[in-house]
């Protein structure tokens, strides 16, 4: 009978002939993480802003909805509080509009900012690796030449 050849001794002795610097992998681990920490940071202040705004926005409409819905003297008066009611609605809806797309400036200013620092380390780091891999490859070749 045949005996089978223990395979996970060959794949320890394999992956053993090719060593893996993890350290590359570990980085950028960590920096994903840091970078995902600050655009989350980013996106909670934003959405706090946002709610604030439309709390506010909220608490305005409910307070002018309470005079508007007071028991007039004359049928007029519903109309002109009506009037006022939705004129006011207009002033403050451009108001709040534009507060939050100040908030999505900020956003967006923010964002943009992280990702290019982001990418500029991510290309010294490729820089850094490259001239590492090759000054290695390079020893190794004069090392092998040299025997």
């Amino acid at each position: 009978m045949a005996k089978t050849q223990d395979m996970t001794a060959v794949l320890k002795d394999m992956m053993g002939a090719f060593p893996v610097d993890t350290s590359a992998l570990e980085d950028a681990f960590k920096n994903t993480a840091s970078l995902n920490e600050k655009l989350a940071s980013v996106a909670l202040n934003a959405a706090e802003k946002s709610s604030e705004i439309s709390s506010k926005w909220t608490k305005d409409t409910l307070s002018k909805m309470g005079e508007m819905s007071k028991a007039k003297a004359e049928p007029a008066d519903y109309a002109k509080a009506m009037t006022d009611f939705a004129s006011a609605q207009a002033e403050v809806a451009a108001e709040n509009m534009a507060a939050f797309a100040e908030v999505a400036k900020k956003v967006q200013a923010e964002s943009i900012e992280l990702i290019m620092a982001a990418s500029k380390d991510v290309t010294e780091e490729a820089t850094a690796a490259v001239k590492k891999a090759t000054n290695d490859v390079t020893a190794a070749a004069k090392k092998a030449t040299a025997k």
